[in-house]
């Protein structure tokens, strides 16, 4: 059934039950002439004519009592529909289905959904942690993350955090086996790697040479497929790695890694909100979406800012020690 000849119908059990198409009008908050041209078109539709009318009455046709006692209940059951629906668009409460990431999840949302789930005890959260990007429609996705590149295929994003790529190394590692101070120089440490669960692919390092970001294959002696852990190695001394500044910022600032080779830290990667049609969203959906951004939009707390990401002082390497003579 198409929208107008529902608004056709309503016009016309309006008119019906108030004895009168200008009174339905008004009901309906559309101008007489509206109203007329509704009940004209449903009746063409129709092929019967529903009212006997006259300037100062309007009377039933038995077609048109017919129709009433069939179209009422139907149309009582759709406006509840309606109703309900409305109504569940706009109170914040029921079902919230997020997809995000396992680390990001962890680091970052994790606070904000705690906040809104006081905020909010009425809705119910379904958390999916997923490094990939399904289909959020066929998913039900209300809220999903992604940290990276924007989501594709027609999904309105919105960028919220950079994602920096931040080459770190323990003090104790730093103090035992130097700190590189190119990116050649790593060919000469030992090295974590991060296994990407969905391609099986080792991801390659990526560092800002110049303004452009190069990506370079780096051989690994710790490799894992969790973030977490990653950074455990590394922050106990048994590699060098390159971590997200999710991770990496708050281990800096805690004097437990020492950021490196500081002049190639890459941007070009965010943490992205998406989301389908705004207007369209239910407002538990709108109302996370407008905590995420006001507590995570410019928050330092997940990423190294200039003054922390000076370089290191140069310590020669291994390597370099030889090179030397030493």
């Amino acid at each position: 059934m198409a929208l107008n000849e529902l608004r056709a119908i309503a016009t016309f059990v309006k008119a019906a039950e108030l004895g009168s198409l200008r009174q339905a009008a008004a009901a309906q908050a559309i101008t007489p002439q509206a109203a007329s041209q509704a009940l004209v078109q449903l009746e063409r539709h129709l092929g019967v004519r529903l009212f006997h009318r006259t300037t100062r009455s309007l009377s039933l046709t038995e077609e048109g009592q017919q129709f009433l006692q069939a179209a009422q209940p139907g149309l009582s059951t759709l406006q509840r529909a309606l109703h309900g629906a409305r109504r569940g668009r706009e109170e914040i409460a029921g079902p919230l289905r997020i997809v995000a990431p396992r680390s990001i999840m962890l680091e970052v949302l994790w606070p904000v959904l705690e906040e809104y789930c006081r905020r909010h005890p009425q809705v119910e959260p379904d958390i999916q942690m997923d490094d990939r990007i399904g289909n959020w429609v066929e998913d039900r996705v209300d809220v999903g993350f992604r940290a990276g590149s924007p989501p594709e295929g027609g999904i309105i994003s919105r960028r919220i955090l950079p994602l920096q790529l931040v080459v770190c190394a323990s003090p104790a590692y730093i103090a035992q086996n130097g700190a590189p101070q190119t990116i050649e120089d790593l060919a000469h440490h030992r090295c974590t790697g991060f296994h990407h669960t969905g391609t099986g692919k080792t991801m390659p390092w990526e560092f800002k040479v110049g303004e452009e970001v190069v990506a370079r294959s780096v051989a690994t002696s710790f490799l894992s497929n969790d973030v977490d852990l990653e950074a455990r190695a590394v922050v106990a001394g048994q590699a060098v790695g390159q971590l997200i500044g999710v991770t990496a910022a708050p281990l800096v600032r805690a004097g437990k890694l020492v950021p490196l080779l500081t002049q190639h830290v890459t941007e070009h990667l965010g943490l992205h909100v998406y989301y389908g049609s705004r207007n369209a969203q239910p407002a538990r959906a709108r109302a996370f979406i407008d905590l995420a951004v006001e507590r995570l939009v410019g928050n330092t707390q997940f990423f190294l800012e200039p003054h922390e990401l000076r370089p290191a002082k140069a310590t020669k390497t291994p390597a370099t020690r030889k090179r030397a003579g030493r």
